[in-house]
């Protein structure tokens, strides 16, 4: 019952299909060494795009010193993709993203961006020019081929 229950919230706060509810929270996924850059952003916004509210996650971080670690990323893309409020994952650029296929195949925006703060910049811009349909589809084709 309870996930009924909040299942039909998330549904309400307008990240289905049927738009985008004023005042509606969606979620913003940053790699760990860009979130301070994104945090920082999304304050000087007020935590908003336009009428939507944007909370971040700072995700765990995939690398131990120089190894990268496929199971983190894997792992963070997969939580990005199960959120239903997810609008946008900020990665730090690298050859090859093993995230991007996992976020696009969910329909979540990937942005490559090396500044937390240059990342999330976009992701508010493309959230405040989302049309009145998808708004996690919107940003993402507004942001496709930008990463």
């Amino acid at each position: 019952m309870a996930a009924v229950a909040l299942a039909l919230a998330l549904g309400a706060s307008g990240c289905g299909s049927g738009g985008v509810a004023k005042d509606a929270t969606v979620t913003a996924y940053a790699d760990a060494p860009l979130c301070a850059g994104a945090q920082r952003e999304l304050d000087n916004e007020s935590g908003r795009a336009g009428s939507v509210r944007v909370r971040l996650v700072c995700l765990k971080s995939a690398r131990d010193g120089t190894r990268l670690d496929l199971a983190t990323v894997g792992a963070n893309a997969r939580r990005a993709t199960e959120d239903s409020a997810s609008v946008g994952y900020i990665e730090v650029p690298s050859r090859p993203s093993f995230s991007r296929p996992i976020l696009e195949s969910a329909g979540v925006a990937w942005i490559s961006s090396g500044s937390g703060a240059a990342g999330m910049a976009r992701l508010l811009h493309a959230i405040r020019d989302a049309d009145s349909g998808s708004l996690r589809e919107s940003v993402r084709q507004s942001l496709d081929g930008t990463g």
